[in-house]
């Protein structure tokens, strides 16, 4: 992977969109790729033999050339770019995280990318109270010199975008950068792009699905040092947000609600759990800032490839792949029961991947499709 302050040219950049817009790669699978292989375009061409030796009957589509170039020109004519993994303006906390994307398309003020940032989540059907809450903290945060990050979700995520506007808002959204969602938000995505930023892994013309929401909440905490739940119910996405900011290492906050208030049950039930209980911006400013003071100097190097160029053998092939099943298991325990390496299970692991049939779970844990 290229290290920190590594500028791609042209054409690596169209081989790593070529490469993350590949059928069944998603980023620890490109990671992986690029590790094992030294580069994009490499791994392009190995992909078709280790998808069949995972078991996949056809070869996982690649993008033409000509759709990488079209894509790009598209995001340039909104006013966009991309930028890859291990360059200077890349999010050097979203950096950290296990699944951080190789290419993020942004539209606005680049700079916002690398200051120390907040997250902001909650209740789509925000009541008056929580609106209210979420605006003082935004604005509190804005004023001390915080960013606000959010999804752009109406509710709790429009109150914070709108607050935070002029001090600095992220939103990261779950489609193109040419597919507004919610549709009512398209005016403030449109503000948002120009003073503050918008921010996806998705391609253009991507519209997004329910399991894209997920996939965008892990970016708003891994863009964060901390994050705020505003209303939430007991069964919400913003619960989804709060578990992903714990497991990346993130502060995670809530703001107390009336037990009679269902949109307050999981907020309330996030700091039974330990979150800290948030009552102004001050709250999270007390607990973030020595992070803060330490941002700078953490050390963003990307970590060193497990993987290595030796191929497994069949017997120790077939060995990890009769361990798996559609019940989820640890990797850990993969390697310990085959009795394999640590690099040949993750070969193995990406073979079948790429063909397709395995599905990854957070705590690290794989299963059979």
């Amino acid at each position: 992977m290229a290290g920190r302050g590594v500028q791609l040219d042209e054409t690596q950049r169209r081989d790593w969109l070529r490469l993350i817009r590949t059928e069944n790669v998603g980023p620890r699978a490109f990671r992986n790729l690029v590790n094992r292989f030294g580069g994009a375009a490499a791994a392009l061409d190995a992909l078709p033999a280790m998808a069949r030796r995972g078991g996949g009957l056809f070869p996982p589509r690649i993008p033409s050339v000509a759709e990488i170039e079209a894509e790009i020109e598209a995001l340039a004519r909104l006013g966009g770019r991309f930028i890859a993994l291990g360059e200077p303006d890349y999010p050097a906390l979203l950096r950290e995280i296990d699944d951080a994307p190789p290419l993020i398309a942004v539209r606005g003020r680049v700079a916002l990318l690398n200051r120390p940032t907040v997250g902001i989540v909650g209740s789509r059907n925000a009541s008056g109270a929580g609106r209210t809450m979420t605006a003082r903290i935004a604005r509190g945060l804005g004023e001390a010199g915080w960013v606000v990050a959010s999804g752009l979700a109406r509710g709790i995520d429009t109150t914070a975008h709108e607050a935070s506007l002029a001090s600095g808002t992220i939103a990261v959204i779950a489609g193109g950068q040419d597919k507004p969602y919610p549709r009512e938000n398209e005016a403030l995505m449109a503000r948002i792009a120009e003073q503050g930023l918008v921010l996806t892994e998705m391609p253009m013309g991507w519209e997004p699905r329910a399991r894209d929401f997920p996939r965008r909440n892990r970016l708003v905490s891994g863009l964060s040092l901390g994050v705020v739940v505003v209303e939430a119910a007991e069964r919400s996405g913003s619960l989804i947000t709060a578990r992903l900011a714990g497991e990346q290492g993130r502060e995670v906050f809530a703001v107390p609600g009336s037990p009679l208030d269902p949109r307050a049950g999981g907020a309330n039930a996030l700091i039974q759990q330990g979150a800290g209980l948030v009552t102004s911006a001050r709250d999270i400013i007390e607990v973030l800032a020595p992070l803060r003071q330490h941002l700078d100097a953490r050390s963003m190097e990307e970590p060193a490839g497990e993987l290595v160029d030796d191929e497994p053998s069949d017997d120790t092939r077939s060995r990890i792949v009769s361990l798996l099943s559609p019940a989820p298991m640890k990797v850990d325990d993969l390697v310990q029961l085959s009795r394999a390496g640590v690099a040949e299970v993750q070969i193995v692991l990406l073979e079948i991947e790429l063909a397709g049939r395995l599905e990854r779970h957070s705590g690290g844990s794989v299963s059979l499709l």
